[in-house]
């Protein structure tokens, strides 16, 4: 894993490196300002998580009743009709019957007698021929073609088997993510700008560094080029230098081109023009300091990767409960208020109260399998929360190692470096002597060279090392302490 040191550490670290700073220098906190003004990523993590924010407040606001207002204009191809041909037998037959039936109760009331049985088959019929000549035979309008309707709708949620709370827990835990994305997002920036950024104080060291050693090879090739004029020492003498001299202003310019290389990579993630000036002129420095142990309490819980990846957790926590609340009733309070029905075919009451209740008996088992995959997910980002605690425990104890092989390793190219240096003093002194050649003298600068950059590079993965450790910890500010 890539641990990111943080903004903190890293900062105060570019002020030990600029003790000897020259005045203008751009800082690195200076550049990181600049970056968390200008990127792009942490300006969308922050719109994302101001959305987030506007859905805790709405998903709070799901317990208020929901009033709609319902309206409608309807226009009907052809006006309600009454089907009078479905009930023509229907009507003609009975209203027969009853003309017999009168007919008869009024004879019985005379007579005291029935009438015949003829008789009473011979008005009907004579009825339902009167009554079928006279029956419609067209559909009558029951409504007009157009009509308004308005009214009110009051629903209140009165049991949904959790889902509201399930909704409004799912929006705090992605508001959580969202802070945790910002601050992730935020720390992965702060780390490229660094890294960057102690890339180009590398270089400086360097190009000082080689500059210095050129400059001593020009002195001694010029001083060649008097020994060969003054026939004291052979021309090819003269030409080591030159060759020795050509070499390192390769190497230089090699290095220069990486320092340029490295700010045109700073500018991009500052989202400056690479037109734009910023001037680094900082070098590397060494501070030594030996780290305590890693605590034995859960200082992984501090860190960012694993707060991003706890709330992920919490997310499927809340899926698994939103899962099953599928598999409870949902109960409504309603009301209903009408507001204007004029011309409706059938009349509606004007309010109306009720509770209705909705529940799936059967959904092809959708719903335990929902359950279910839930629960795996669950398991996956538990863990992943084991994963990545494992990560950073062991994390710690690598950075911890780092530092301190590192430490030794600087503590002896320390004393390769003072010897080289000695080396190249006393080769120097011979040469102006002439008790040595001017060979030995560039042999003993590129020996000089190589142990500089080795001392140079210990340097930078110690402090990154330092500072990984501490951001491993959660506590990034305690490197200030070892930052004069």
């Amino acid at each position: 894993m890539n641990w990111k040191f943080p903004l903190a550490c890293v900062a105060l670290l570019a002020i030990n490196q600029g003790t000897a700073a020259q005045s203008g220098s751009t800082s690195l906190s200076r550049c990181l300002q600049i970056a968390h003004r200008n990127n792009l990523s942490i300006n969308q993590a922050r719109k994302s998580l101001d959305a987030r924010e506007y859905r805790v407040k709405a998903e709070n606001a799901t317990y208020f009743p929901k009033v709609d207002l319902l309206a409608g204009y309807n226009y009907l191809g052809k006006p309600l009709e009454i089907n009078l041909g479905q009930v023509r037998d229907g009507v003609v037959n009975g209203s027969s019957a009853q003309s017999a039936a009168a007919a008869n109760e009024v004879y019985k009331q005379i007579t005291g007698n029935n009438l015949p049985a003829d008789v009473q088959q011979n008005i009907q019929n004579i009825s339902k021929n009167v009554i079928g000549a006279i029956y419609p035979d067209y559909n009558p309008a029951l409504a007009k073609q157009q009509y308004f309707t308005s009214s009110l709708v009051v629903r209140q949620p009165i049991y949904l088997g959790g889902k509201l709370a399930v909704a409004r827990d799912v929006a705090k835990a992605e508001y959580s993510s969202g802070q945790a994305n910002i601050d992730f997002v935020s720390q992965e920036l702060d780390y490229a700008v660094t890294v960057q950024y102690i890339r180009i104080l590398y270089y400086n060291s360097l190009l000082k560094s080689q500059r210095g050693i050129l400059e001593i090879m020009e002195r001694y090739e010029r001083m060649a080029a008097s020994l060969v004029k003054n026939d004291i020492i052979p021309p090819f003498q003269k030409n080591w230098a030159t060759v020795a001299v050509a070499h390192a202003k390769t190497r230089v310019n090699n290095q220069d081109m990486e320092r340029n290389n490295a700010m045109i990579e700073l500018k991009r993630l500052l989202q400056l023009p690479q037109d734009s000036l910023l001037d680094i002129r900082d070098t590397l420095h060494y501070l030594q300091y030996s780290p305590a142990p890693p605590p034995v309490t859960d200082f992984w819980r501090n860190s960012a990767t694993y707060k991003l990846v706890e709330t992920k957790t919490a997310l499927a926590s809340s899926a698994v409960k939103a899962s099953k609340s599928f598999q409870m009733p949902n109960i409504f309070a309603i009301a209903n208020v009408q507001l204007y029905q004029n011309d409706l075919p059938i009349t509606i009451p004007p309010w109306l109260v009720g509770v209705e209740l909705q529940w799936n008996l059967f959904s092809g088992f959708a719903n335990s399998r929902r359950v279910k995959a839930a629960k795996e997910l669950l398991d996956a980002s538990e863990l992943a929360n084991e994963e990545t605690r494992q990560k950073l425990e062991a994390g710690a104890a690598i950075a911890r190692n780092q530092v301190l092989m590192l430490q030794k390793d600087i503590e002896t190219l320390a004393i390769a470096s003072e010897q080289a240096k000695l080396t190249t003093k006393l080769v120097g002194e011979r040469v102006d002597n002439q008790m040595s050649s001017i060979k030995d003298v560039n042999d003993a600068l590129l020996v000089e060279e190589e142990i500089g950059k080795a001392y140079n590079a210990a340097v930078l993965g110690y402090w990154i090392a330092l500072a990984t450790y501490y951001n491993i910890l959660g506590t990034p500010q305690q490197i200030v302490a070892f930052i004069p």
